[in-house]
């Protein structure tokens, strides 16, 4: 059977999953994320629960059936039998391993109580994270156990390429395929990953489990 693991490790080769119009689901992969996946012209369904139900569910939105696996219908409806909580629908990126050294200076650190690392320690496992001058870059293992990268800029810094060099960094520390999880509307963000050479994938819905 197919996993959410061998789906993410070929989206991140480059081969996604057939454009059929049709609707995959799996099982998760922790008890932490569930969620759904889109790609073009296919959806993926991740979550411990019984597959014709979600498929059932997903037939009754009242929408192209192309949009139902991101309809707000169809998560309410996943949130409420799951009894998870959710916060956004990100686009979903992902960048290769760069060779050498990353282009500025970053320093690791080990008990960092910047607000993104914070959050991060609760979304990821394995969570690093490294500061430079004005920016926190932090990667960790998220949806799937797939290698994640977040940055925080401070205020008085932005606007200067530090987010774009931030993620860049990040591709040089990394060994495998880096992804990124970026909300539509944070323009600023989504120009620092595309520049950096990240690459869209599909949108992503993760479903958290409650604290």
């Amino acid at each position: 059977m197919e996993t959410l693991r061998d789906i993410l490790d070929a989206v991140a080769q480059g081969v996604l999953p057939p454009p059929d119009g049709r609707t995959t689901v799996v099982p998760q992969m922790s008890e932490r994320d569930a969620g759904v996946l889109a790609f073009t012209a296919h959806a993926v369904v991740f979550i411990d629960e019984d597959p014709q139900w979600v498929l059932d569910t997903l037939a009754a939105v009242p929408c192209d059936a192309l949009a139902a696996p991101m309809n707000p219908r169809f998560l309410m409806a996943l949130l409420d039998r799951t009894g998870r909580r959710a916060e956004t629908i990100d686009a979903m990126l992902v960048g290769s391993p760069l060779p050498g050294e990353p282009p500025l200076p970053l320093r690791e650190i080990t008990h960092g109580a910047h607000p993104r690392i914070v959050y991060a320690r609760g979304r990821r496992d394995d969570v690093r994270a490294w500061t430079t001058d004005g920016g926190v870059l932090v990667m960790g293992r998220g949806v799937g156990g797939r290698l994640e990268v977040s940055v925080e800029i401070e205020e008085g810094v932005r606007h200067r390429g530090l987010g774009r060099s931030l993620v860049t960094a990040a591709r040089h520390l990394a060994t495998e395929p880096l992804w990124a999880q970026v909300a539509p509307g944070n323009a600023r963000s989504m120009r620092a990953f595309l520049a950096a050479g990240y690459r869209p994938v599909g949108a992503e819905a993760v479903l958290l489990s409650k604290p």
